[in-house]
């Protein structure tokens, strides 16, 4: 099991970026109390504030709607149970949806602070910038 702020932050990042990951493996990483805000961005104009469960449903459902996904951390800045994540997330639509017609490519630039607690991701805060769509 991951130990430091760093590795488990780099565990939860490998994990919601790898479409091959369950529920189950993204639930074992996250803090019982656990929120993930979300600020505004095109693909959710409002921004949005989840709970564990809310978490995994997003998740189940970007694993439906997606045919792959990656995260990539360019800079991870860890001090004490915070850290500062600077990444770029990909993903390809995989079935029509909205907006989106299958085979598009999605690129967002990603900001991130995460809070760890006792070995868990207890909040996540993300800043998505997303490159204009196709």
């Amino acid at each position: 099991m991951a130990s430091t702020t760093e590795e488990v932050v780099r565990r939860y990042y490998q994990v919601v970026g790898d479409l091959t990951h369950t529920e189950q493996d993204l639930a074992a990483l996250l803090h019982p109390d656990a929120a993930l805000v979300e600020h505004p961005n095109p693909v959710v104009p409002r921004g949005a504030r989840r709970g564990v469960e809310e978490t995994l449903a997003g998740f189940s459902a970007g694993r439906g709607l997606l045919s792959d996904q990656s995260f990539e951390i360019h800079e991870l800045l860890a001090v004490g149970e915070r850290a500062a994540v600077r990444a770029t997330w990909e993903g390809t639509v995989g079935q029509d949806a909205g907006p989106f017609q299958a085979g598009t490519k999605l690129t967002a630039h990603v900001a991130a602070f995460v809070t760890i607690h006792d070995g868990l991701v207890l909040e996540h805060e993300t800043f998505d910038c997303y490159e204009p769509f196709a």
